[in-house]
């Protein structure tokens, strides 16, 4: 919408001009150009700012690759400049060669180069993709906390199924310690993403992916749906809080203490389409749940026809 409003503005300046001669607007160039850089740099490339070893990697292939891309595109640029110098209408030395048409040494060059690119390019990629498959599990002496995710519309339900607690639009995770997650939909196909932590994968309904992330250092992260969904896609985000192993096993006791339960009735609720208020925590998880959504015992429909007869009792027909 911004970008349309400047180009209407352009526009009425431009057919402003036409008619009747004005001063070019020098000073709402200048204000454009302080706009601009002011929103660039309010942007944050949160995947040029890794926080886990995934991320890192993953980095690390992104400015390989640009490196060995820039290999070929800087000196074509500098070629393009000084042919065009060269060969300007002004230069007397400049030879011109109506009848050549072919020269194996260019050829030899022309060609050589981007095949060389191709197969660096061919190279970080096939290591990369191996070193970094989502399903391997991260090289560290600490066990990996295992969590459960599914996608819901339009939220992320997070299951710790050893501490039997779950948590809604927030993922809580000791930092230093690898995680591996469990992910599938129990509605549409989605996309998990932490931008920081790496990796984004799909979760789809009656399937189960792997991921394994970890946070280095304590810190909240972003993490959001990467993939659209239905009307509540843009709310569908959440925060990864990476805390120390005390404060996670803390709020793990205070959640098994304080929190609601997470049953039938109230996966029911979750279940039902919506974009939540706010985050929330659950105890007493159904250590069976996760695999109920993938086998779809629990999907949405069954689940509310099941809430609703629960809450309806025995009545007698026709009451």
């Amino acid at each position: 919408m911004l970008l349309l409003k400047w180009a209407n503005s352009w526009r009425v300046l431009a057919n402003a001009g036409r008619q009747r001669p004005v001063r070019q607007p020098h000073g709402a160039n200048v204000a454009l150009g302080v706009l601009s850089a002011f929103l660039l740099a309010a942007c944050h490339a949160e995947i040029l700012d890794p926080g886990g070893p995934v991320g890192k990697a993953e980095g690390r292939i992104l400015v390989d690759s640009l490196a060995i891309m820039l290999a070929i595109v800087i000196p074509t640029i500098v070629a393009t400049l000084l042919f065009a110098w060269w060969y300007r209408a002004s230069n007397t030395r400049a030879v011109y060669l109506p009848e050549w048409n072919f020269s194996g040494r260019i050829e030899l060059v022309v060609w050589a180069i981007p095949i060389m690119v191709i197969i660096l390019l061919g190279g970080v990629t096939w290591i990369g993709s191996h070193d970094l498959d989502p399903a391997k599990p991260l090289a560290a002496e600490t066990p990996a906390l295992e969590i459960q995710v599914v996608s819901l519309d339009w939220k992320w339900l997070f299951i710790y199924p050893k501490q039997r607690v779950a948590s809604l639009n927030q993922l809580v995770v000791p930092a230093g310690v690898p995680l591996h997650f469990s992910l599938t939909s129990a509605t549409v196909l989605n996309a998990f993403f932490i931008p920081r932590l790496g990796s984004m994968i799909y979760t789809m309904s009656g399937m189960v992916t792997q991921l394994n992330l970890q946070a280095d250092n304590a810190g909240t992260f972003r993490g959001l749906s990467a993939h659209y969904s239905g009307e509540g896609f843009s709310d569908m985000h959440f925060d990864v809080r990476a805390v120390s192993a005390n404060e996670f096993a803390g709020w793990v006791n205070t959640n098994l203490a304080e929190a609601q339960a997470l049953d039938a009735t109230s996966y029911a609720l979750l279940a039902k389409p919506g974009v939540p208020a706010a985050a929330a925590t659950y105890r007493s998880v159904d250590p069976d749940l996760f695999a109920k959504i993938v086998s779809r015992d629990l999907a949405p429909s069954a689940v509310m026809d099941t809430a609703h007869h629960a809450s309806a009792g025995d009545r007698p027909e026709g009451k």
